[in-house]
């Protein structure tokens, strides 16, 4: 038996049921990254499909009427069922090809990722993992176009559009060499200091750069990078020369700050300037088959 003429799409469904969660066409359409003037014309193009008035548009915004408050409570366990179809045919295809394909950022691939994945073995020896790397705005954009199954990045913001999890911190750090004027001072450095200085950052998109942007803000104005590199290990031998600061992950510099290799520089009346780590996936998508293994252990690390 074939579904009744008319019958709407899931996505527009899936948008009025979004209108209902966040009171807004606006913010529904920011969640699913339409404009609202689309957003508005698919609920109307619903409208005229049912043959119903759904929502009451006014000047100062727009809201459910009874029948689209009704659609939406059929239309919620539809949607459910959609997601737990999209959910299981993803655990088939991970339990037919014993394969997780995981992202994640540089700092967390190097620090973090390896332990899980033995942590992940001993539990299901059978699961091949494919990990790929990159910056935090990358690896949001692989969990995005679906080319990874579940991603790990860092940062002050969840990345827009998926599901994430906190899944603990990190603590960055001001660091210079041996060599700097900076590597000798008596007191704290105030954070204005820290911002007109021009710093080696890591390139647009790093989770490390947002964190650091987040905080420098509070002082104003800040200057200008000494240089943009694409990796914390460039950064660390740019160091060397001694002519300009970076902030960094404890996590990545606590070798050469246990040997004096580079000199960490306390920030003044500011206590540790943390970032958080978390697991992202696609929203239509929950982890499942080999990836739920994985963000469960994450999580209880």
């Amino acid at each position: 038996m074939g579904l009744p003429p008319g019958t709407p799409e899931l996505r527009v469904l899936d948008l009025l049921v979004s209108v209902a969660e966040t009171g807004s066409l606006g913010r529904a359409a920011g969640r699913h990254r339409i404009s609202q003037p689309a957003a508005s014309m698919k609920i109307s193009a619903l409208e005229r499909q049912l043959r119903l008035v759904l929502l009451e548009r006014g000047p100062t915004g727009s809201r459910l009427t009874p029948a689209g408050a009704a659609v939406v409570d059929w239309a919620r366990p539809v949607l459910d069922a959609a997601r737990a179809l999209v959910s299981g045919v993803a655990a088939l295809h991970a339990d037919q090809e014993g394969q997780l394909r995981v992202a994640a950022s540089m700092t967390i691939a190097d620090h973090r990722v390896p332990g899980w994945l033995i942590t992940l073995h001993d539990r299901a020896p059978d699961v091949r993992v494919a990990l790929r790397v990159g910056n935090s705005s990358q690896v949001a954009d692989m969990v995005r176009r679906r080319e990874a199954d579940l991603g790990f990045v860092e940062g002050p913001h969840a990345p827009h559009g998926l599901r994430s999890r906190a899944i603990g911190a990190d603590e960055l750090v001001v660091v210079v060499a041996p060599s700097h004027p900076w590597a000798v001072r008596r007191l704290p450095l105030p954070l204005r200091s820290l911002a007109a200085t021009p710093l080696i950052l890591r390139e647009q998109g790093s989770g490390t750069r947002d964190a650091l942007g987040e905080f420098l803000r509070e002082a104003g104005e800040f200057a200008s990078p000494a240089a943009e590199l694409g990796s914390t290990t460039a950064i660390k031998s740019a160091l060397t020369t001694g002519d300009a600061p970076a902030v960094l992950s404890r996590l990545a510099v606590s070798a050469e700050l246990d040997d004096g290799r580079l000199i960490n520089v306390p920030l003044e009346g500011l206590g540790p300037l943390r970032r958080t780590f978390r697991a992202v996936w696609l929203s239509d998508t929950p982890p499942a088959g080999p990836a739920t293994t994985l963000l469960d252990l994450v999580l209880h690390a």
